[in-house]
C-alpha cells in the first residue's frame, strides 16, 4: 500500500526579513519568525552617549593653565568646579609623592626595600641587564626614571638581575616584577609584550592601570593618552596635507608638458 502524499502546503517565501504584507500575515501565523529589530536605533544612541560623555569629560587630565586658557570657551561656574576638582588632584598627589626617583638596590636590600615594603604599596622592580649592548634595557631605565618622577607616590626599584638572580639569562632582560601586599602580583620578561624598543610611556601607563597602582581615570594617565591622540591627528592631518601638494604638483607637471606639446 502506497506511502498517504503529503498534504502540507509550501508557503512561499522569498526573503523572510522583508516588509511585506504576505510576510506579515506568515508572521502572525507563526510560520515565519519575527523580524529581528533595526540595530540603527541603538547604533544611534550609543554614538549619542558616547559624545555625551566626551563631552563631559572634555577637561580631563587638563592642566590649571590649560584651564584658564579656555575661560572665553566654557561656562565659568563649569570651569570653576573643574579648577577645584584639579587643585585637590594636585594636593592629594603632592602629599602622596614620597618618593621621586629610582631606588638602586642590592641583594640585602631586596626583601626589605621590596617585599617587605609592597605592604604598603605597589613596588616595581627593574631587573636591569648587565650589558651595555641589551637596547631594550637601556629604555626601561630611561622609562623607570621618568614613571619614577611623574608619579612620585609610587615606588621604583632597579637592579641588576645577576645581583638579584644568580645566572639570571641576560636574554630576559630588561624584567619587569610587580610586588603587592609582599608578593609577585605581575611579572614581564623582557619589553617584546610591551613594544619592544619602541616601548614609552603609554605602555608604562596601560601597566600601572592594569596592576591597580593609578586609576585609569588619573590626570596623568588621561593627559598622556590626550597627548597622543592630538599627535596622531596631527601626523594624519600632515601626511592629508603632504599628499595633496603631491597630487598639485602631478597635476601641474602634466599641465607643464601640455603647454610644451602646443
Amino acid at each position: 500500500m502506497a506511502a498517504p502524499a503529503d498534504q502540507r502546503i509550501a508557503v512561499p517565501i522569498d526573503d523572510p526579513n522583508a516588509d511585506t504584507e504576505w510576510n506579515d500575515i506568515l508572521r502572525k501565523h507563526g510560520i515565519i519568525p519575527e523580524k529581528p529589530p533595526s540595530p540603527t536605533p541603538m547604533i544611534e544612541e550609543a554614538i549619542l552617549e558616547g559624545r555625551r560623555i566626551a563631552h563631559e569629560n572634555r577637561l580631563e587630565g587638563k592642566e590649571l593653565d590649560e584651564l584658564d586658557a579656555l575661560e572665553d570657551e566654557e561656562d565659568e561656574a563649569f570651569l570653576e568646579q573643574y579648577r577645584q576638582k584639579r587643585m585637590q588632584e594636585l594636593n592629594k598627589l603632592t602629599k602622596k609623592s614620597i618618593h621621586g626617583s629610582v631606588y638602586p638596590i642590592s641583594k640585602p636590600d631586596y626583601s626589605r626595600e621590596v617585599t617587605e615594603a609592597s605592604n604598603n604599596g605597589p613596588v616595581f622592580v627593574n631587573l636591569t641587564s648587565a650589558l651595555g649592548t641589551n637596547i631594550e634595557s637601556r629604555v626601561l631605565s630611561e622609562l623607570w626614571r621618568q614613571a619614577a618622577k611623574e608619579y612620585g607616590d609610587i615606588k621604583f626599584c632597579e637592579i641588576r638581575a645577576d645581583k638579584a638572580i644568580e645566572n639570571y639569562p641576560d636574554r630576559n632582560c630588561p624584567t619587569i616584577l610587580v610586588y603587592k601586599n609582599g608578593d609577585i602580583a605581575k611579572q614581564i620578561v623582557s619589553l617584546v609584550t610591551m613594544g619592544g624598543v619602541r616601548t614609552n610611556m603609554l605602555q608604562i601607563d596601560d601597566l600601572l592601570v592594569e596592576v591597580g597602582a593609578v586609576d585609569a581615570k588619573d590626570m596623568r594617565v588621561i593627559k598622556r593618552r590626550r597627548e597622543a591622540e592630538d599627535a596622531k591627528e596631527d601626523k594624519q592631518a600632515n601626511r592629508g596635507i603632504k599628499g595633496g601638494n603631491v597630487r598639485h604638483a602631478t597635476v601641474n607637471d602634466d599641465d607643464d608638458d601640455d603647454d610644451d606639446w602646443d
